[in-house]
């Protein structure tokens, strides 16, 4: 009965604006509530859904690694005007400076303008800077060093260029779709992959000296109308974005986990999607910022808004955004939601002082974290042109300077690429030890994704078409390539170290010329193919950003099967964004050999190279299921709005069962299963161990916090926000938090301006009294016991082979709930083994690992049923097991 009154008492909170906290729900030993729904029921997402608002928006507390950070936080946001605090939180506009984003300076006390820059692959839009391999091919490599050395690389190159906020890496989208354009910016469909790999890259990034910026948060997982913007000018009738609606166990142990690792990795800033969740746009909407992630999470960075993500004022600072990027409503406007309208929303209590404060005191934060100082070099690039002088302020051409220096970042970052490339070079296929390479007689390249752009690597704007190899996929996650090295390139230097005849035809279709050569006595036939994607605001061949196929481009499908036709030798280089179907030509005889290289960067050419002639021995396993057909996913993009000229629905009805979930759960066959990949040795396992540790009860956090903190007083007279004396520079569209009248209507530019907070604003949103702690928290990425380590897994790792080499053991666990997936990854480690040795491969399973999410608690639990742990190779080869 008690416990029926807590839920009534919930549902009461929550229907007056306020989440429910359950503090005094017993957890028994087994994990279990009496009476409350099985937290590993069938999951739901319904159309048209909603979740409930959260308020207020949680305020940093320097909890955890952050302690040191926010005294000197504290200390500088003290100092700061409201003009400044509102400086520091808005962006100045679209291509107002040389960063794709930046907010406005505090010039008296020496702060210099923060600069925000993609990509997750490479400085972006600049000149002498390195290509990284994509977040999808490293997930590949299953090595948690690679995960680190990347971020860290490419923090660095950020950094020597001026950056302060490097806008990576990626966890949304997870890739819950497989056709979603931009899954190769992210990792992998698995959460737990996901989650180790941006919290490696995290680490790196931040360790060099700059901010990381996990995005995007949250469900972001298509490009067709996140934007109603984009969507029109496709022809699509639609007047606001895509929702995604996801239910509450699903986000949680899908989308939100990585996210969770994100910021117990101590990532300094969250960027919010463009689309709604549940029917409110991501960056305002308050469950997702203020209770999940700033509450649950403890998380104690800013939170940014994608560009022009931002749809509300002071509806989206009190939900929990701390800046807006670019700051302008529309690009190139002048016009900002903040700007000049923050400062009035404090000034007349709309928003309240505390929310500024802890906007900014997150913000600097972040910036103190990471070791930032305030005698950070100046931004020695631009975005908007390569050119050595231009205008400092690009939109409107004005004050004419050097704005690129041309410094070169790239330092030995090569070497690192080429390896990442061949380490993420996953082998699918090796008939009777066709691979590795040996001084084969005669090498014929067969393909146009073996060759150059003819326009040269950087000819597409922002890699927006699939001409040539694919080295790097398209739109804000791209760079310019310093160089590409080609297959083609490559493998002829090899070819001629080694004495072999070597010929190449770079046309897909010269059908006649192709055959003949493939045709001939002697020959090693190499077949490149590629399948692209990308961000929507590009179109390639009819993609919109997602693509419609799973099909290879170029006719790849078609050129496979033609060659193999003609030579009973022919191997299979996949360069791709993620699975293609292989159903109608992979198991061919002639087809000895298939690897997939991801989307590898720079040293493309090299990679493949060092890796098809055993240089370096595959050990790298796929990170997604590569299905028969298209519909074996159940999942798909909506290419068609399903909604009116409403938002369309994207109803995440599949729960957690996404890519190899999905396969097991409708018993379907991959064609290769996640986790899958052959080595040129082979391995054998054995002796499983596991150890079980005595570790204290789960108990949920509890108490209050302290009331929101306010760091200075400000003036309420309208004269003294007024914009400077006619001496100070004024640049047309720059937005500045200035005032240009006393008159608040007329400077907000608001003809609904002088409602009250009441009047507009949900229960408890400006509220800043002693808050209830979740039982879910209370730390960063959640409550600390969920870390703690239950048992240690074992195993025997023996190399049979002849070859040295590298393999990459998996942990699986079974739930053992009829509405859990059979198994989910819990645990990897890529090890090096000499032929004839043995090691021991080693994983932790901690609290999470084991835990499902109860709605009804809002909390983790262990739930009673019978729980195994399995170890091997891949996700459907698990030799070694044992019950829990």
């Amino acid at each position: 009965m008690r416990y029926l009154l807590e839920i009534i008492a919930s549902v009461a909170a929550l229907l007056a604006g306020k989440d429910s906290v359950l503090t005094s729900v017993q957890i028994y030993p087994n994990g279990t509530y009496p009476g409350a729904i099985d937290p590993a029921a069938e999951p739901g997402a319904q159309f048209l859904q909603t979740s409930p608002p959260f308020y207020p928006s949680p305020w940093m507390n320097g909890q955890g690694e952050w302690a040191d950070a926010y005294a000197q936080a504290k200390d500088f946001v003290s100092q700061l005007t409201l003009l400044e605090k509102v400086n520091l939180t808005t962006g100045v506009g679209w291509e107002g400076e040389q960063c794709v984003g930046q907010v406005g300076s505090i010039p008296r006390l020496g702060f210099r303008s923060l600069c925000m820059q993609d990509s997750p692959v490479g400085v972006r839009d600049t000149d002498y800077n390195s290509v990284f391999s994509s977040g999808q091919t490293v997930a590949a490599t299953f090595d948690r060093n690679l995960f680190y050395q990347r971020g860290y690389a490419m923090g660095a190159e950020h950094k020597a260029k001026g950056v302060t906020v490097q806008l990576g890496p990626v966890a949304g989208p997870l890739g819950r779709a497989p056709e979603g354009g931009r899954n190769w910016e992210g990792f992998s469909p698995d959460p737990y992959l996901t989650g180790v790999a941006i919290a490696e890259t995290i680490k790196g990034t931040q360790d060099a000296g700059i901010i990381a910026c996990a995005k995007h948060f949250i469900g972001n997982e298509q490009e067709h109308f996140r934007q109603v913007g984009e969507a029109v000018g496709y022809g699509f009738n639609i007047t606001e974005a895509i929702s995604s609606n996801i239910d509450d166990r699903t986000m949680h142990e899908i989308y939100l986990w990585p996210f969770a690792d994100a910021v117990r990795a101590g990532v300094g800033a969250i960027m919010c999607s463009y689309n709604q969740i549940n029917n409110s746009y991501a960056c305002q909407n308050s469950k997702m910022l203020n209770n999940l992630l700033k509450n649950e999470l403890g998380f104690q960075g800013f939170v940014m808004s994608d560009w022009q993500a931002q749809h509300t004022g002071a509806a989206s600072a009190v939900a929990g955004l701390d800046m807006t990027m670019p700051g302008d409503t529309l690009f190139n406007s002048g016009e900002s939601f903040w700007g000049t309208n923050l400062t009035l929303a404090v000034l007349n209590g709309t928003v309240p002082e505390w929310r500024i404060d802890d906007m900014a005191i997150r913000i600097m934060a972040a910036y103190f974290k990471v070791g930032l100082t305030l005698h950070e070099p100046p931004i020695n690039f631009d975005s908007w042109t390569l050119d050595t002088y231009g205008p400092l302020h690009y939109a409107v051409g004005e004050n004419t300077q050097q704005i690129n220096f041309h410094v070169d970042v790239q330092g030995d970052h090569g070497t690192l690429i080429r390896d990442i490339g061949a380490r993420a070079t996953v082998l699918l296929k090796n008939v009777d030890n066709a691979l590795p390479l040996s001084n084969p007689k005669f090498v014929a390249v067969v393909g146009e994704d073996a060759g150059p752009n003819l326009d040269g690597p950087n000819g597409c704007s922002d890699r927006g078409c699939d001409n040539g190899t694919l080295g790097m996929a398209w739109g804000s996650g791209s760079a310019n390539f310093p160089y590409l090295v080609t297959p083609d390139s490559a493998l002829q230097a090899q070819a001629l170290a080694d004495g072999s005849r070597y010929e190449s035809i770079l046309d897909n279709y010269a059908s006649s010329q192709i055959i003949a050569l493939v045709s001939q006595a002697n020959v090693t036939a190499i077949v490149f193919v590629n399948a692209d994607s990308g961000e929507g605001y590009i179109n390639v061949d009819g993609n919109e950003g997602d693509r419609n196929n799973l099909t290879l481009w170029q006719g790849g499908d078609e050129l496979i099967q033609q060659v193999s036709a003609h030579c009973t030798n022919t191997i299979v280089v996949i360069h791709s964004v993620g699975p293609v179907i292989v159903t109608n030509w992979f198991d061919s005889p002639n087809i000895t050999a298939i690897l997939w290289a991801g989307v590898p960067g720079q040293e493309s050419g090299n990679s493949i190279t060092d890796v098809l002639y055993g240089k370096v021995n595959p050990a790298a396993r796929t990170p997604f299921t590569w299905g028969a057909t298209r519909q074996d996913y159940g999942t798909d993009v909506i290419y068609v709005p399903n909604n009116g000229n409403g938002a369309p629905q994207d109803d995440f009805v599949e729960g957690p069962f996404i890519d190899y979930r999905a396969f097991e759960r409708q018993n379907t066959t991959p064609i290769y299963e996640f986790g899958f990949g052959l080595s040129y040795t082979t391995f054998e396992y054995s002796n499983l161990q596991v150890i079980k540790h005595n570790v204290s009860a789960y108990a949920p956090t509890t108490g209050v916090t302290e009331a929101a903190p306010i760091f200075g007083n400000f003036s309420t007279n309208l004269t003294d926000y007024l914009f400077p004396n006619a001496s100070f520079p004024y640049i047309r569209q720059y937005i500045y938090p200035y005032l240009n009248t006393t008159d608040e209507k007329k400077a907000s530019a608001d003809p609904n301006y002088g409602q009250t907070a009441a009047e507009f604003l949900p229960p408890h949103a400006t509220d800043g009294t002693p808050q209830p702690l979740l039982a879910a928290g209370g730390a960063p990425g959640g409550n600390p016991q969920l870390w703690d380590v239950l048992y240690t897994v074992t195993a025997n790792i023996t190399n049979s082979g002849t070859r040295d080499g590298e393999e990459v053991p998996q942990l699986y666990v079974s739930f053992g709930g009829p509405n859990n997936p059979s198994l989910v990854l819990r645990g990897f480690e890529r090890l090096s083994i000499d032929a004839g040795q043995s090691t021991t491969f080693s994983a932790d399973i901690v609290r999470r690992d084991l835990s499902n999410w109860d709605t009804v608690a809002q909390n983790w639990v262990i739930t009673s049923y019978p729980k195994s742990v399995y170890v091997g190779p891949s996700s459907r080869n698990l030799p070694l097991s044992q019950a829990l």
